[in-house]
């Protein structure tokens, strides 16, 4: 393990590849992380015990053109700094292990005591009945009821099998370490990745969570994209497009739209705005 000089008040963002990232939305959004924040190894967990190599296979790439060498398929820590943040934050990208996963989970909150993490916040999509032309759901959990509160959850009322993630989340509470969890909802009947609206969706949670800015880059544009080609798709066929009618239908049913509060909206404003700072020339 690397030896990395002392953090500042870190928080630790986790995804993981496999089940629990439909689309590879919440993979793609710490991967976001890492390039726009400059992020630095940090360290990685040794592959041997936890994964099967004949179904998650090492690769061989070239170095130079002549020597080759081996990848072994790992979970990789990093670090990085983001501007006008007062702590850092250590990015996860994991891949669900095949084998020990209390033994695995155990590696990383070695790591999130050692480095002292305040919080984890897990990253995750799932497939659902939604439709492609709404806003993406987005579900979770906290450690408290004030912050589920405060970030607007909707409460996740899921029973049944786990992934790599919940069982994170649940080893982070149970060794007394606030951990917060954001689900974004993939449409099933477009499930290939990339899901850039559903990754846009994790950032902006992300954001919140931070209270910092997150520089989005060309990610809404390429959600808009990606919502626009998923139509024109859907258009030429008549079986798809009604169920997608009925999709929204059931939505505007059943999730009727929650009005905040003036004073709330007000306080999240002035968050937005704290954020993104002054732009050059006084606009926003």
């Amino acid at each position: 393990m690397t030896e990395p000089s002392r953090l500042r008040d870190p928080v630790m963002i986790a995804a993981f590849e496999g089940w629990n990232d439909a689309g590879d939305a919440a993979t793609a959004a710490v991967e976001h992380l890492s390039l726009t924040w400059d992020a630095k190894p940090l360290t990685e967990l040794d592959p041997e015990g936890f994964y099967d190599f004949q179904v998650t296979r090492p690769t061989v790439k070239l170095v130079d053109g002549v020597t080759r060498t081996v990848e072994w398929p790992t979970t990789r820590l990093t670090v990085c700094r983001p501007t006008g943040a007062d702590r850092d934050i250590i990015l996860v990208h994991g891949i669900e292990p095949n084998f020990r996963w209390r033994a695995f989970c155990q590696e990383l909150l070695d790591v999130v005591m050692q480095q002292q993490v305040e919080t984890v916040i897990g990253l995750g999509a799932l497939l659902a009945d939604v439709p492609h032309t709404r806003p993406i759901q987005v579900t979770g959990s906290a450690a408290d009821e004030a912050t589920a509160q405060r970030l607007g959850l909707i409460t996740s009322r899921y029973e049944g099998p786990t992934g790599i993630a919940g069982v994170f989340q649940d080893s982070c509470v149970r060794a007394g370490i606030p951990a917060v969890s954001f689900w974004a909802s993939v449409p099933h009947y477009v499930s290939q990745a990339p899901s850039p609206k559903a990754t846009l969706a994790l950032l902006h949670r992300v954001e919140e969570m931070l209270d910092i800015e997150v520089p989005l880059g060309a990610l809404p544009e390429q959600a808009a994209e990606w919502e626009t080609e998923v139509s024109q798709i859907a258009a030429d066929d008549e079986e798809i497009s009604e169920y997608i009618r009925a999709l929204e239908e059931r939505e505007e049913a059943d999730e009727p739209l929650k009005m905040q509060s003036g004073e709330a909206l007000a306080a999240e404003f002035e968050r937005y705005l704290r954020r993104r700072g002054p732009r050059p020339g006084g606009g926003r």
